[in-house]
């Protein structure tokens, strides 16, 4: 229905313009009882149309003792369970005709014709409700779990299940890798996705408004953690296996600590130019290609969150500014304009041109990450002193804190001279 999703902001109308046909008809021995049998099924299930008939709820009582009979908290456990095996059954036939099933039947005949478009054909119209059904209902969410479909970073065009997934996933992998934002091409090309997909990860784009609210609920799925590699610490090793598993462990963190302390004079540096705009400044293992990027903290809102909480009609900003957390840079030690940035530190850190870098370097990365800008025009203006100076021209550009020097001594040297004539005239004066 093209309203379905609207009783979730408000409730419908019982008549009049605006009223809808109603999803079930209660009958108790075929004598009709109500056509609004709202509480038999989950919010997230209203779009189901039909017909249920009981001979265990009473006929002479009225509604209100009727809603809260023992007998309907049955009948809405095997409404929901029928309907979500209605649904399963139908993923199955999908998965069957693909040849993804997990069953191991393989003398059931496969389906063909529609049954192996009907599950796209629904979740493409009703898949938004199972993702609601995932924040409302406890007690069946792992199987709602199992019936969400996403893009990925292996499957672009088609949508995959978490089982597929897991199933795909490499040898010695512990998590569940995925990366929200607003368009899938965002997401493919974000700089938090670019090594994991590099080194053969598989990472799951969400680009729905619900999908990263799902995750919030979904903490794992067949004993693996989701991660959401837009936040810090995130662990992307494999596993190491048996004797070695020690002395790897070891050699990684030898390994990032000498490189810690060879870009000590930079982190120290780049974080008391930034101050309070992140929480530190440190090296990154999740970049390939990208110089720096800005992450969230892990229990914090990532940059996608705050948009879409900023874009809530009646959001409370005060909030929202306050849920926001800290912010952290992290660093491609391998780059070489980070490499060039911190031998340019190293011998002299009142250098003009390595504070301009940084800020911009900051800044470009603020952008890269989802986040806003915190000084849009300060951005700006050194952006047009970058192209200025890759176009060669000498001339001071307008709004230019050089040009805006000269002004400013002007003013201040006015500002002197009539205070030293009003000194002047109080003196004559006495």
């Amino acid at each position: 229905p093209w309203d379905l999703y609207d009783s979730v902001q408000r409730a419908k109308p019982k008549g009049g313009p605006g009223a809808t046909a109603a999803g079930l008809k209660l009958y108790v021995r075929r004598v009709f009882i109500s056509d609004d049998a709202d509480e038999l099924l989950p919010r997230y299930l209203s779009f189901l149309r039909g017909v249920v008939d009981s001979d265990s709820l009473p006929l002479n009582v009225n509604r209100e003792m009727l809603q809260h009979h023992a007998s309907l908290r049955t009948i809405k456990k095997k409404l929901v369970r029928k309907a979500l095996d209605a649904i399963k059954k139908m993923a199955d036939d999908e998965a069957a005709c693909s040849g993804d099933s997990s069953s191991g039947d393989d003398d059931k005949e496969k389906p063909t014709g529609d049954a192996c478009k009907a599950f796209g054909t629904f979740y493409k119209e009703f898949g938004r409700a199972l993702k609601l059904g995932v924040l409302e209902d406890d007690n069946n969410r792992g199987r709602l779990a199992k019936l969400l479909r996403f893009h990925t970073s292996k499957s672009p065009k088609e949508l995959t299940s978490l089982t597929g997934y897991v199933g795909r996933m490499k040898d010695g992998q512990k998590s569940i890798y995925w990366i929200a934002g607003m368009s899938q091409q965002e997401v493919a090309h974000s700089p938090f996705a670019e090594k994991l997909v590099a080194e053969g990860y598989e990472v799951m784009y969400l680009t729905d408004v619900l999908d990263e609210y799902v995750m919030q609920q979904l903490t794992e799925f067949e004993d693996f953690k989701f991660v959401n590699i837009a936040k810090e610490d995130v662990d992307m090793s494999p596993e190491a296996e048996g004797e070695d598993k020690a002395a790897a462990a070891k050699a990684k963190k030898e390994a990032a600590k000498a490189l810690k302390e060879t870009f000590k004079p930079l982190t120290g540096w780049w974080k008391e130019q930034l101050g309070s705009k992140v929480a530190g400044v440190k090296l990154s293992t999740r970049l390939s290609s990208t110089p720096c990027v800005v992450v969230a903290s892990k229990w914090g809102q990532s940059a996608n969150m705050e948009r879409i909480l900023k874009a809530s009609a009646f959001g409370d900003q005060s909030k929202a500014a306050m849920m926001r957390g800290q912010r952290t840079l992290e660093l491609n030690p391998d780059h070489p304009l980070i490499v060039g940035l911190k031998d340019k530190v190293m011998s002299d850190k009142d250098d003009a041109a390595a504070k301009d870098t940084a800020a911009l370097l900051y800044e470009t990365a603020l952008l890269e990450s989802g986040f806003e800008s915190d000084d849009p025009k300060g951005f700006t203006q050194r952006m047009y002193e970058l192209i200025k100076g890759k176009l060669g021209v000498t001339a001071e550009l307008p709004g230019s804190s050089k040009q805006e020097e000269p002004a400013a001594a002007a003013a201040a040297e006015e500002d002197a001279a009539e205070d030293a004539a009003a000194d002047d005239t109080d003196k004559q004066e006495l």
